[in-house]
Formats: structure tokens, C-alpha cells, sequence
């Protein structure tokens, strides 16, 4: 499996995370077979949060590890923390020290490889951020920290406060939500399209080696639905499709491809608990798409080149 470095962790990490959010859906044997299929295709890096199914995705996961016999060190984990779904965002000292050890106890694992704060608290004060992770960091409870969803000033504050560097900022990314690629290509255009949505995040993180880990790739709008075989995106799956054809794999390949020729080297996570599906997903590392094939695909789904 091919890798990039995360951020400045040092870290070797596959360029494919697996998403473990429906994770606690799945049937004991389909969980099993979809663990034994992402380590055999050298997929060990998977990315939980402690909302995703109250908590009960992470402790699937630890049942599976147990159940397997797989060394903690052959596995990279990584959770989020932050949401009190329906209430608020809470990234208190308090909040996030309790909340570790949760995730820690769910997973039944002494530490975390990453810590991402899962989605930016408007009441964050960086300064208790900053203990939190010092405390963490001390107890061998979590070796490296990150983020989701955060602008570039929110990373910027968050970092003059933070010690460690932040390793990771996970964001929305696929072909048809592309608005932080799309953006800086119609600079200077007087339209809709050259409204910032992102605050030139792309640029930020290559520019302070943060790693962009991009969620639903297959998705568009917020979470409305897949592209892949929605007749709203007739004219992109056209073009997946014959781009996937030259290189002899499917257009779920594809648009994962398409993330990961771009030179940020993002690490692109699929939520998917289908052992067939994660093969699928997984050939996109073996592919790099040509200059021409990419700006097909980009324009196939509707983003223009001014």
C-alpha cells in the first residue's frame, strides 16, 4: 500500500484511512471479514470519532482486534473528540481529557496514534487546548494531534498556543465538493465561483505540512447522497467511466484517484464496511491519473477552467 508522511509526525501512514462510523451496523462476520480484508491490503490506519454510534463503533473495533490476534503496534488508530451531539462543541481541558479516556477505554488500548478535535468549538480557548494535550502527550496517552473542519486562522491560533504541531485538519473533499481546489483557479473572476467557502485551506496546510484527510469522497452537497450512479451527475459518471475504462478499474477507483493525484498528497478516508468495496477503493493507490484524465474528471463534474 502506497504511504505519505502525515504531516510533521514522522509517521508512515497508508493514503487510504478507513472510516469506522458504521462500523457498530455491521453483522459480527461482514466486521470481521471487512478487518482481515483492509490489513491484508496493508490498510491499518482507521479513523474513529467518539459520537460514532455513541461510542459503540470503537468498541466493535476493539472486539475485532482482540478476536483477530493483531499486535496494537500493526495498527494505527486514530479518534476525534469535541461534539455533545445536538447540544455543542466542548473543547475544555475537562472535556477532552474525559473523553480520551473513554475512547481509550472503548478501543481497550493504552494510546492513541492521533487526536483530532472534531469540528472547531466557537467558545475554544486555545490556551486549555494546549494543557490538554500537553497532559495527554505526558501520560503516553496520545502521540500526535490534529483537527477537523478548521479554517486557516483557527488552525494559526490553535497552533501559537499548541506546542505540538497539528498533523492533520480532516475535510470535506470529492470531486463534486471541490470548492477549496475550485476556488484559487477562479481568482480575480467576478461570480459565485470565486467566493472564498474554504479560507484558502488547501494552500495552508501544504504551506505548514498539515495533512489534509478528506471525508466523504464519494458524497455530494453535506452528506445528501453518493454521485456515483445518480442520474443528477449523468455528465461526471460518463467521464468516470470512460476514464475508468482506460485504466481497466471501476469509477468508485477513480474518484478516489482523483483525490490522490492531487500533490497536497492528502490521505483520503472511506467510510465503507464492505470488504468488496475497500478492494475497490484500495486500487486507487496503484493509480496515477494523467494531468489530462484529472482536469476531465474535474470538468466532468461541472467545475469550469476560466
Amino acid at each position: 500500500m502506497k504511504t505519505i508522511k502525515l504531516g510533521k509526525t514522522g509517521m508512515d501512514v497508508p493514503v487510504l484511512a478507513l472510516g469506522c462510523m458504521r462500523l457498530a451496523d455491521a453483522d459480527r462476520k461482514q466486521a470481521a471479514e471487512y478487518f482481515r480484508t483492509a490489513l491484508d491490503l496493508g490498510l491499518n490506519f482507521f479513523d474513529h470519532a467518539d459520537i460514532y454510534a455513541g461510542g459503540r463503533s470503537e468498541e466493535v473495533f476493539a472486539d475485532l482486534v482482540r478476536e483477530s490476534g493483531v499486535s496494537r503496534d500493526k495498527l494505527i488508530l486514530q479518534s476525534k473528540c469535541g461534539i455533545v451531539p445536538g447540544k455543542m462543541y466542548d473543547f475544555s481541558k475537562k472535556h477532552i481529557l474525559e473523553s480520551v479516556d473513554g475512547i481509550l477505554k472503548r478501543l481497550n488500548t493504552d494510546y492513541l496514534d492521533v487526536l483530532l478535535l472534531h469540528r472547531p468549538d466557537a467558545l475554544m480557548e486555545p490556551e486549555e487546548v494546549a494543557e490538554a494535550f500537553d497532559t495527554l502527550e505526558a501520560a503516553g496517552k496520545v502521540r500526535h494531534f490534529g483537527v477537523s473542519n478548521e479554517d486557516p486562522n483557527t488552525l494559526a491560533l490553535l497552533q501559537k498556543y499548541v506546542r505540538q504541531p497539528i498533523a492533520a485538519d480532516q475535510l470535506q473533499l470529492s470531486v463534486t465538493n471541490a470548492s477549496m481546489i475550485e476556488q484559487p483557479m477562479n481568482m480575480n473572476i467576478g461570480d459565485d465561483r470565486n467566493l472564498d467557502r474554504d479560507n484558502g485551506v488547501l494552500n495552508y496546510c501544504r504551506l505548514h505540512d498539515i495533512t489534509i484527510q478528506t471525508w466523504s469522497p464519494f458524497q455530494y452537497g453535506f452528506m445528501e447522497g453518493v454521485f456515483l450512479g445518480n442520474e443528477k451527475f449523468a455528465a461526471l459518471n460518463k467521464v468516470l467511466e470512460e476514464v475508468g475504462a482506460r485504466y481497466g478499474v471501476s469509477s468508485t477507483t477513480i474518484s478516489l484517484a482523483w483525490i490522490l493525484r492531487h500533490p497536497a498528497k492528502m490521505q483520503a478516508v472511506v467510510g465503507s464496511i464492505n470488504p468488496k468495496r475497500i478492494a475497490e477503493c484500495a486500487k486507487a493507490a496503484e493509480i496515477e491519473l494523467s494531468r489530462a484524465d484529472w482536469y476531465e474528471i474535474y470538468r466532468g463534474a461541472g467545475h469550469r477552467l476560466p
